[in-house]
């Protein structure tokens, strides 16, 4: 985790430490939530450095809001910041920091009652540009590795991703199949942090 996490503060300052429209700082290392593969998150969100986030994905938890209550207090206790994914009335309820759309929600206009920061999820080039038309303050790009949340889903890899986030025009973060092993891969690619979901699930015979 330390070696994360310190990787991930390194690419922030490398890509000149970018900041949302708003002048706040944006994270170099955020927690993606996965139901499927991360049942309760708070424990991995105790152990996140200050400054770092929290995704709320799990569009379909039956639990949702109950999920982003939770997660918000847990944010608010550790400095952390909160970003709901696609839900506007479910962000502006639990006061999060940003909202997160997803790629097919990139449409031609900013969501009309969302005035924080806003991000979008991309995987490709033509989304990327559709994040930055419709003013959002950073992507997540992804699959940059080979990820056991999407396995049939080809990854992009560095070379890529440098030439991706080259012609971006906003802050660029990486998801996917990312963890301590791999991430020195992409020092060199220009991306402003990190988001994971198997990186902050303990290994097996891994200690607390």
């Amino acid at each position: 985790m330390q070696a994360l996490i310190a990787a991930a503060a390194q690419l922030r300052e490398r890509a000149g430490a970018p900041r949302a429209r708003d002048g706040s700082a944006l994270p170099a290392l955020i927690l993606v939530t996965d139901a499927a593969r991360h049942p309760d998150p708070l424990p991995a969100v105790g152990r996140l450095p200050q400054g770092s986030a929290v995704l709320l994905r799990d569009y379909e938890h039956p639990e949702r809001a109950a999920l982003a209550g939770a997660l918000a207090d847990a944010c608010r206790l550790r400095g952390l910041a909160l970003w709901v994914g696609a839900d506007v009335e479910l962000a502006r309820s639990v006061n999060a920091r940003a909202l997160h759309l997803r790629e097919r929600d990139l449409v031609a206009m900013r969501p009309a009652r969302w005035h924080g920061v806003l991000t979008a999820a991309a995987h490709s080039a033509v989304a990327l540009q559709r994040a930055h038309a419709i003013g959002a303050d950073a992507a997540v790009l992804a699959p940059v590795f080979a990820t056991a949340s999407h396995p049939r889903s080809p990854s992009l890899g560095p070379a890529q991703v440098r030439a991706l986030v080259r012609g971006a025009g906003l802050p660029v973060l990486a998801l996917g199949g990312i963890d301590a092993d791999n991430v020195a891969r992409l020092l060199d690619c220009g991306v402003a942090g990190i988001a994971a979901v198997g990186a902050f699930i303990p290994r097996r015979g891994a200690g607390p």
